[in-house]
């Protein structure tokens, strides 16, 4: 996890538009450096450095001898790179897993390259030799990427928009900035003037598409045919290898537990999995919740039972309130539940980074969107329409959960792993017939927590424990943290605002006095930005008013049960 930021073709004074680019120092506390190109006066990169591998030779943007002409600056992990390397037999000059980048690219251009990856990253690749720029982005935009360019081909790009919106060019008063897509890139031209020009965006890969990178993996054969213990089996394999492969770091492994499904598989997996590779510290597992939280009783029974070392970070009503702020200001939106989620997980985060020396974070995130695990898919129409919805929620994690994950965790120079989201696992799990999937008996995700029903991995009752949005299990059930958060914004936001709120914000108009709430701070900090969220997070198939899974009629029968 680091911070990159680049400019090329800038107008103004370098010195002063790289101000920016302090605006993002948080996502690598470790070191930092600006570097103008040779030959243009009017480009550079910035880079924020946490050092995870190689310690000696990270900094950034990557030069090698071999090729003077290509600068790279990227955040990310490549988990392949010594597959690779192996392979093709590259010399490498640092043990930087991004030089595995410019190799590839080198050998057979900047597709062949961005397929081969299996990782995470976002990243910025200059070519002088043929007056090239390359942008490009993970599958599902784990690693975030904001760019702005004008028509006359001032290109700026970096991790997070906020490293971005104060830029100034004489042609426009107002920068456009924007997400780049994940599962894309981008080829621009670069001009003797330091401009550039986009000649395409192209879209290479598909959350359905097995990456192209599987031909070269040492992932043991899986069994086909789609028999459920065999599915099962292919399963077990795939997400014990998406743990294994996430462990190549120099930093101390931490997870966060919530004691729900997904990230008490992911802890139970990764401490099996780091005793297999005889790491001498213990893992540290971390939960947060109010008092009589349910998270923090489940998160508790998982701990004991796989052996990890336990914190327990515990907040009041007034210290989440307190820190809406900059929470919003951290997430870069105003999605109700995606403020909601995040104020817990930056909490975590920040008792993390000022108590522990663990650095490299493994969540549970992904999984709902990948193995249908919100609420409201037990009313999809038809399997298949639960797949459409599947696979749109992947579509849409930069936007929502995975934006969360990110901003929330790099707040605090902390790097987050989210093994569901591996390739090989949800390309998998997305090529199983759709009727496997589905909810069954009133239970969602029952394909997933079947698999390990045999494991021992985790508590029984925890294995098939209901799902709790990260939001909610914070708190009571006698006292959701919505109902916390909305009491609260009553006091602050009075009728006449609401009324007045169309014509206020006429974009995403807010239609609680929470959304308008949240949406006030998001415009102090970004005003005239909101077109970043394009729409709000919504459940489907039911006539939902809020996003909470509390507030559902399925969750209130579970509950009663």
């Amino acid at each position: 996890m680091c911070g990159i930021w680049a400019l090329f073709g800038s107008d103004d004074c370098l010195s002063v538009q790289c101000l920016s680019a302090m605006k993002i120092a948080h996502r690598g506390p470790d070191a930092f450096r600006f570097e103008n190109v040779n030959g243009y006066t009017n480009c550079c990169f910035g880079f924020h450095r946490l050092a995870v591998v190689d310690q000696l030779f990270g900094m950034q943007p990557i030069r090698v001898k071999k090729y003077p002409y290509l600068w790279l600056c990227y955040n990310g992990e490549i988990y392949n790179h010594k597959k690779m390397q192996h392979h093709f037999e590259f010399e490498y000059q640092t043990k930087v897993d991004g030089e595995i980048i410019l190799h590839l690219y080198n050998k057979g251009g900047i597709e062949q390259t961005v397929c081969m990856l299996d990782g995470v990253f976002a990243f910025i690749l200059l070519d002088t030799a043929n007056k090239k720029v390359f942008l490009g982005r993970d599958t599902y935009g784990v690693r975030p990427l904001f760019k702005a360019m004008t028509e006359d081909g001032f290109l700026a790009v970096c991790s997070e928009a906020k490293g971005l919106v104060n830029l100034k060019h004489s042609t426009t008063p107002f920068l456009k900035v924007e997400p780049f897509l994940p599962g894309h890139y981008e080829v621009l031209d670069l001009k003797p003037n330091g401009k550039v020009a986009s000649v395409e965006m192209v879209k290479y890969h598909h959350c359905r598409d097995e990456p192209l990178h599987a031909l070269y993996d040492n992932v043991e054969k899986l069994f086909p045919g789609f028999e459920i213990e065999t599915v099962k089996n292919n399963l077990r394999i795939l997400f014990d290898n998406a743990i294994k492969k996430r462990l190549m770091t120099d930093r101390r492994i931490g997870c966060l537990l919530s004691g729900g499904l997904d990230s008490s598989l992911v802890a139970a997996t990764l401490l099996k999995q780091l005793k297999e590779a005889h790491v001498q510290y213990p893992l540290q597992t971390f939960a947060i919740g109010m008092e009589d939280s349910t998270d923090l009783l489940a998160a508790r029974k998982v701990a004991n039972h796989i052996g990890s070392e336990h914190h327990e970070v515990l907040f009041n009503s007034e210290e989440g309130i307190q820190v809406l702020d900059e929470v919003i200001f951290s997430l870069e939106t105003y999605d109700i539940t995606t403020v909601r989620a995040s104020v817990g997980m930056y909490l975590v985060s920040k008792y993390i980074r000022k108590n522990t020396d663990s650095v490299v974070i493994f969540s549970g995130e992904g999984s709902d969107e990948l193995t249908q695990g919100y609420i409201y898919f037990h009313k999809a129409p038809s399997p298949e329409k639960a797949e459409e919805e599947s696979e749109r929620l992947l579509k849409e994690l930069y936007l929502f959960d995975v934006l969360r994950a990110d901003r929330t965790t790099a707040a605090h120079g902390l790097e987050l792993r989210v093994p569901f989201l591996d390739h090989r696992f949800s390309s998998y799990y997305l090529s199983l017939p759709p009727d496997m999937r589905i909810p069954k008996n009133g239970i969602e995700k029952h394909l997933l927590r079947e698999t390990f029903e045999d494991s021992n991995l985790i508590p029984k009752d925890i294995l098939w424990r209901p799902k709790e949005a990260f939001s909610d299990g914070i708190t009571s059930v006698k006292n959701s943290w919505f109902r916390i958060l909305q009491e609260y914004i009553e006091h602050q936001v009075d009728d006449a605002m609401m009324a007045a709120a169309a014509q206020k914000f006429p974009f995403n108009t807010p239609k609680t006095k929470e959304g308008y709430y949240y949406r006030q701070i998001f415009e102090r900090h970004y005003p005239g930005r909101a077109d970043w969220l394009t729409h709000y997070w919504m459940p489907r198939w039911i006539n939902a008013t809020d996003p909470s899974a509390r507030t559902l009629a399925h969750y209130k029968a579970a509950a009663k049960a």
